[in-house]
């Protein structure tokens, strides 16, 4: 079944020009056979991905330099090549080693779970520790909640995001309003919830989806999606010692391909707090997670063809709370915004950034604000290649704004 799948989506890759522009007017987009053929324009050769990303840390000069690690004191130690999974290993190993009371459970991660991210913690921890799950998300979410209301720290996998659901109303009803029904006379801070998410290229309906924005729209929790190796194990480490219910969506398909030099110690990144990746004058583009790579590459594209133009990368991290003032001080500068993520375009977490930086910015803005996200569709499995926002898409939005 699986080899079929993967036979399809392979066939859909290669869609001829015909095809590609009537998927397009399916889609009620204009019809571009780029978003399909990377041997036309404007891709022209350009290597795309977080294989060829130059915002990776592949380097022990690049962490050297990195002011961030700089300022939390590991930027100096030693390093160690890991992928994202490796570096949300060791973030559990070192959560475990320095608390006591830290537990991580969910379905099979006991042997390491479907991705590898928790191989090895069993054996040095014990099965008290780190054990598995019945399968049943709901009961995962209320287990982790009681086990932080008693004062552990419970951390849980989910091992699709897409499958999360049907712990919501544990997640959205019990734990992100504990504190606040109690008085804070109890909470739950110590819990947190790993979720891998996001399109892998054979997912199809229920093993691509980014549920973030539903999570961001619920008062008293936080939602974290890394980008990287070093970004997933500071900001993992973070959310599991920060005193709110947190969750962390981390998009799978960056847990062998994202690769970079990691500083061994321990160490936290802030929540919260986005990162200015690229500086530029002319226009700011945002996102998050897996989707910083396809704006790099959108970026270097316009950049080729727009000599002169300069685009401000910001990375949010955080979408629970979001470092709108970032943004904001940015697009003062620059008065364009692109957000892009993808997740569908309908009621996603860049209509709340489009919303905010309009009522922050509206006087300073040169153009309408433009949006580039997955299709208001189920995520297909065939036409996975149409429905992601591709740096393609990326690049014809942000050429948009600028010519606006």
């Amino acid at each position: 079944m699986l080899r079929a799948a993967s036979t399809r989506w392979l066939r859909c890759v290669s869609l001829t020009g015909t095809t590609a522009r009537r998927a397009g007017r399916v889609c009620g987009r204009a019809s571009y056979s780029a978003a399909v053929e990377s041997s036309v324009e404007p891709i022209r050769g350009l290597e795309l991905g977080v294989g060829h990303s130059k915002l990776l840390l592949r380097s022990v000069a690049a962490v050297r330099s990195n002011s961030e690690l700089q300022a939390v004191g590991v930027a100096e130690g030693e390093t160690s090549k890991m992928n994202m999974c490796q570096a949300i290993n060791d973030a559990l190993r070192l959560a475990m080693s320095s608390d006591s009371s830290a537990v991580v459970f969910g379905e099979d991660v006991a042997f390491g779970g479907v991705f590898r991210c928790s191989v090895g913690l069993a054996d040095e921890f014990g099965t008290e520790r780190i054990f598995n799950t019945p399968l049943t998300e709901q009961g995962i979410a209320g287990f982790a909640i009681g086990l932080a209301s008693m004062g552990h720290t419970a951390v849980a996998e989910i091992q699709f995001a897409d499958y999360i659901l049907p712990a919501f109303d544990q997640i959205s009803n019990e734990a992100a309003k504990y504190r606040y029904r109690s008085g804070n006379e109890f909470n739950v801070g110590g819990m947190t919830i790993r979720a891998p998410c996001a399109a892998v290229g054979h997912g199809a309906l229920y093993h691509s989806q980014s549920p973030e924005a539903l999570f961001a729209h619920v008062p008293g929790l936080k939602v974290v999606v890394p980008r990287s190796a070093v970004q997933a194990k500071g900001l993992l480490l973070a959310a599991i010692r920060d005193r709110n219910p947190t969750l962390v969506f981390e998009p799978k398909i960056l847990y062998r391909s994202a690769v970079e030099q990691v500083p061994v110690a321990d160490y936290v990144l802030p929540l919260g707090r986005a990162e200015i990746l690229r500086p530029g004058k002319d226009i700011t583009v945002v996102g998050y997670g897996s989707q910083i790579y396809a704006l790099e590459n959108a970026i270097q594209m316009v950049e080729r063809d727009m000599p002169g133009v300069s685009c401000e990368l910001i990375d949010l991290r955080t979408i629970l709370p979001y470092d709108a003032e970032t943004v904001a001080e940015s697009v003062n500068k620059t008065g364009r915004l692109v957000v892009a993520h993808e997740a569908p375009r309908i009621q996603g977490f860049a209509s709340e950034l489009a919303a905010e930086i309009q009522e922050r910015c509206f006087l300073r803005l040169e153009s309408p604000i433009e949006r580039v996200c997955g299709l208001s569709v189920p995520h297909p499995l065939m036409f996975e290649r149409l429905y992601m926002p591709c740096a393609v898409r990326t690049y014809e939005a942000i050429k948009r704004s600028l010519n606006f």
